[in-house]
């Protein structure tokens, strides 16, 4: 016990600022580790680096650096956050939360990309990298068009869909009188029920392969059968539609995900795949007679927001006339 004392008395004295000092222990920290540690930027553009990035360039980084678990049109994959979409969804009992849909500031994106992202190689990305992917990241929530080019110069000024979203904590002032004194024991609910588990929030991810790996063989076989039109041409489109499988599915026991089922899209009439909620922008194309043929395909593909203003589909576009054939080769080869 007595040991414990001395010992606890000891630490209290090294404890102390001023006989810190008699100690030896520390030293003020230099100017260089501050600067190090002192990267926070503020909505108002302060901390913010010189640098800047566009919405294509973007795209690339995107997809090397956050698309393994953002996905590449920042949809998400499995439980990895969403960060586009979900602008409607606010008012709802689970809304779903994005950078486009919830976050205020523009300078929270920048300030969280720059500083622990990508996971495991945090602080790695050059601020011209970070400017890029916070671009994209706006291309992606539809705030910003394809050409549009993010800089210090400009990120403060830009205004966030939710900015007036939010209100100013002030339970100190006005409630933390409540908070203080004897409990409250009147007036208490007789019974406390659970409202929601953890299957109805989805927050465990699907095994690997349960519906997509059922569905891929059948999937397969029907493409072989189309093969003889240009097997070849096929194959790259299957490839190019890597880059659409997060959100779409195709063959046998396909289902709607972020996107409906493409299966026999090619030659149908726009908006017609049952049980998928289609965007208003697609609605009105399809009741003005829009079928996806090869040539409304390949436009749609290549600058999805431009052929379609309003479309829900957060994708920049293929920018290669081989990936445009490809992909129209692949989707004609799975018929109804």
């Amino acid at each position: 016990m007595l040991k414990y004392l001395k010992a606890s008395a000891a630490i209290c004295l090294l404890a102390t600022p001023v006989l810190a000092d008699g100690y030896g222990l520390g030293r003020p920290a230099l100017p260089e580790e501050i600067a190090a540690w002192d990267l926070d930027v503020s909505p108002d553009g302060t901390g913010l680096p010189p640098g800047s990035g566009d919405v294509l360039t973007g795209e690339e980084v995107f997809a090397d650096q956050c698309a393994a678990c953002h996905g590449d049109f920042a949809e998400g994959v499995d439980n990895w956050p969403k960060l586009a979409g979900g602008w409607d969804t606010l008012a709802d009992d689970d809304p779903l939360k994005t950078v486009g849909s919830y976050w205020p500031h523009l300078s929270t994106t920048w300030d969280y990309v720059n500083r622990s992202m990508p996971f495991g190689a945090a602080q790695t990305l050059e601020p011209d990298d970070v400017y890029a992917i916070v671009a994209y990241i706006l291309y992606s929530n539809d705030l910003v068009d394809d050409d549009f080019v993010l800089s210090d110069e400009n990120l403060a000024a830009f205004e966030m869909p939710n900015q007036d979203g939010f209100i100013i904590d002030d339970r100190i002032e006005t409630e933390f009188s409540q908070w203080v004194g004897e409990p409250c024991m009147v007036d208490c609910k007789e019974s406390v029920e659970v409202t929601m588990r953890a299957m109805v929030l989805d927050v465990t991810p699907e095994e690997e392969g349960s519906d997509e790996a059922s569905a891929a063989p059948a999937a397969e076989a029907e493409a072989v059968q189309v093969a003889a039109v240009d097997p070849a041409l096929i194959e790259a489109g299957e490839k190019v539609f890597r880059k659409c499988k997060s959100c779409h599915q195709l063959g046998e026991g396909a289902k709607n995900r972020t996107g409906p089922v493409l299966t026999g899209i090619v030659g149908s009439p726009a908006g017609q795949v049952e049980g998928f909620r289609y965007s208003k922008a697609l609605t009105e194309m399809a009741d003005e007679g829009l079928v996806w043929d090869e040539e409304t395909l390949s436009a749609f593909l290549a600058k999805p927001k431009s052929f379609m203003k309003g479309t829900k589909m957060a994708f920049a576009g293929l920018k290669k006339e081989e990936d445009l054939a490809a992909i129209n080769a692949y989707l004609a080869s799975f018929a109804e």
